[in-house]
């Protein structure tokens, strides 16, 4: 385990750990976008600032910054909070009508930017590019569908050349893990439309109900987990009304 203090108050969090999670364990709560237990860290929105103040002072993104022995962290000194309450501002610069991205900069006291609003054509952005979505795409359903495109102010996420991406699987990771609603998904009939994505893929129908619901299970699904393949084909309600069957059946027939 490693020791460290945050804000004074000593915590042992085993090695490895991110100190965004350590300051967690220590029960203090930090801003946070593009932060995911399950992804790697990637340290885009600038909100976890802390100072570490020993054994060497410094800013650092705490999310992707690890532990380590002896470490004396502040998340309140004015470094840090000048730093996090910056980088609202720039967000709200870019996002200003992000409902998520306002109640965070309240929080830190940010109520306005001094940088200026987005140009007419980009008011009603929601993307922040936190890049949560192109990393679940890439790291946790290992299909690379989408990526960056663009540099500087022309920075943006979509699908190559703005075509329909034969890569996506339609699973909708990534508007699951957006956290500010940018990716905008709809089923309609056996079909579900990725808007972001300019990317259509064909709906499969559950086989106890008919409805269209989700995509084909994948083929890896249907390799690794066999035995469950006819549960991957199922909507959720029809699985929920087998699983309370099979319950009922087996406590009818338990031995008294």
């Amino acid at each position: 385990m490693i020791e460290l203090t945050v804000n004074g108050n000593p915590i042992a969090v085993p090695e490895g750990t991110p100190l965004l999670e350590a300051v967690r364990a220590a029960g203090v709560e930090l801003p946070t976008l593009c932060y995911h237990e399950g992804l790697a860290p990637y340290g885009a929105c600038r909100l976890c600032m802390v100072l570490v103040a020993s054994p060497h002072r410094e800013l650092v993104a705490s999310c992707v910054y690890p532990v380590e022995e002896g470490l004396a962290v502040e998340t309140d000194a004015p470094e840090a909070v000048t730093a996090r309450r910056l980088a609202l501002e720039f967000l709200l610069s870019r996002c200003p009508q992000s409902a998520v991205i306002r109640e965070l900069a309240a929080g830190e006291g940010v109520t306005a930017s001094r940088f200026g609003a987005p140009p007419p054509e980009k008011a009603d952005e929601l993307c922040m590019l936190c890049g949560l979505c192109v990393r679940v795409c890439r790291e946790a359903i290992g299909a690379n569908a989408i990526s960056f495109i663009g540099r500087g102010g022309e920075r943006r996420v979509g699908a190559p050349f703005d075509v329909q991406s034969d890569a996506c699987i339609g699973c909708g990771a990534c508007a699951e893990v957006c956290p500010t609603g940018a990716i905008w998904i709809e089923d309609r009939g056996h079909q579900r439309i990725l808007h972001n994505w300019n990317t259509t893929v064909e709906l499969h129908p559950c086989p106890a109900c008919g409805r269209f619901f989700a995509p084909e299970p994948t083929a890896f699904l249907k390799e690794v987990l066999p035995e469950t393949a006819e549960l991957w084909g199922m909507c959720p309600e029809c699985l929920r009304q087998r699983a309370a069957r099979q319950w009922i059946e087996q406590d009818v027939v338990k031995p008294t």
